[in-house]
C-alpha cells in the first residue's frame, strides 16, 4: 500500500513542504513518483519518517540523523535504542521538573514566612535530575573547558560543589522569572545575570573570549541535555539564554564591577 504526500503529511503532522525537503536532501525519498508528479510513500518510508521525527525530538540535526540512518542498523534494534533514550530522557525530565517545582514552592513559602527553604536542610534535594556527572557530559562539545571544570572541581569540598550547583539552579530560575516578566534578552537586568555567569566561568577558566562564550550560549539550544534542562524550567528559556549571551559584551563596563 502507498500513501500520497498529502496523506503522509496529515498523519505525521509534518508539512508536505518539509517532506519534499527531506526528499531533496536524500533523507526520505518517496517510494515512487506518479505521472502527475505526486510523491507516494510505502510502509518502510513511514517507518523511516518515524525514526527521523524521533531523532529530531531527541535533539539531533538533519545531518546527524542522515548519518544514523545511513549506518543501516536493524530497524527494530534502532527503535529499541531510540526507545531507551526517550525513556531515559523522560525520567530525567520528570525528576528535573519535580525538583524545580519543589524549589519554586519552597522559595514562595520562605519569602512569605520569612524563613529558609526546607530543601536547604537537605541540599541534595535541589539537584534531583541535574547531578554533577551530567554537567560533565554536557560539556562534551567543549573538551578543554570540561577538563578545566574537572580540575577545578577536584579542589573543592562537597559543600562548595553543592553550593555551586545551587547557585546555577538559582541563576536559571532568575532568568526564567525575567523571561516571564517580558524582559528583552539585551535588557540591563538580563545582561546582569549573564555577566554574573560569565564571571563565574572566568573564575574557573581564566580568560574567555566573546566567541567562546557565544559558542557556549548556542550550545544551550543545540545540546539536547542543556536545552531540556532549560526548557523544563520554562519554555523558551534555552533560546532566551542563548540570545542573552549573543547580546553580551564581555568588555563592557558595568555598575558594581
Amino acid at each position: 500500500m502507498a500513501w500520497p504526500i498529502a496523506e503522509v503529511a496529515r498523519m505525521s503532522g509534518v508539512t508536505a513542504r518539509t517532506l519534499r525537503h527531506y526528499d531533496g536532501i536524500g533523507l526520505l525519498p518517496p517510494a515512487w513518483i506518479g505521472g502527475n508528479g505526486h510523491r507516494y510513500y510505502e510502509e518502510s518510508d513511514l517507518l523511516r519518517l518515524q525514526q527521523i521525527l524521533v531523532l529530531r525530538a531527541l535533539g539531533l540535526g538533519l545531518p546527524e540523523i542522515g548519518r544514523v540512518l545511513a549506518a543501516r542498523v536493524d530497524e527494530v534494534e534502532a527503535l529499541r535504542g531510540h526507545h531507551r533514550r526517550l525513556l531515559d530522557e523522560r525520567d530525567r525530565l520528570d525528576a528535573l521538573a519535580a525538583t524545580v517545582s519543589r524549589t519554586i514552592t519552597e522559595l514562595e513559602h520562605s519569602r512569605k514566612d520569612g524563613g529558609s527553604m526546607t530543601a536547604i536542610n537537605r541540599p541534595e534535594n535541589l539537584f534531583e535530575g541535574i547531578r554533577p556527572a551530567q554537567y560533565g557530559e554536557n560539556l562534551r562539545d567543549f573538551p578543554e573547558l570540561a577538563g578545566q571544570v574537572q580540575r577545578h572541581t577536584a579542589t573543592m569540598s562537597e559543600e562548595e560543589i553543592e553550593a555551586g550547583h545551587r547557585d546555577r539552579t538559582a541563576q536559571m530560575i532568575r532568568l526564567a522569572e525575567l523571561l516571564a516578566a517580558g524582559e528583552p534578552a539585551d535588557s540591563a537586568a538580563v545582561q546582569a545575570e549573564v555577566d554574573a555567569q560569565f564571571r563565574g566561568l572566568t573564575r574557573i577558566r581564566g580568560a574567555v573570549s566573546a566567541d567562546e562564550y557565544r559558542a557556549i550560549g548556542r550550545a544551550c539550544v543545540k545540546n539536547e541535555q542543556w536545552r531540556a534542562a532549560y526548557e523544563a524550567i520554562a519554555p523558551g528559556l534555552a533560546a532566551y539564554q542563548r540570545d542573552a549571551i549573543e547580546a553580551y559584551d564581555p568588555g563592557e563596563e558595568r555598575d558594581g564591577r
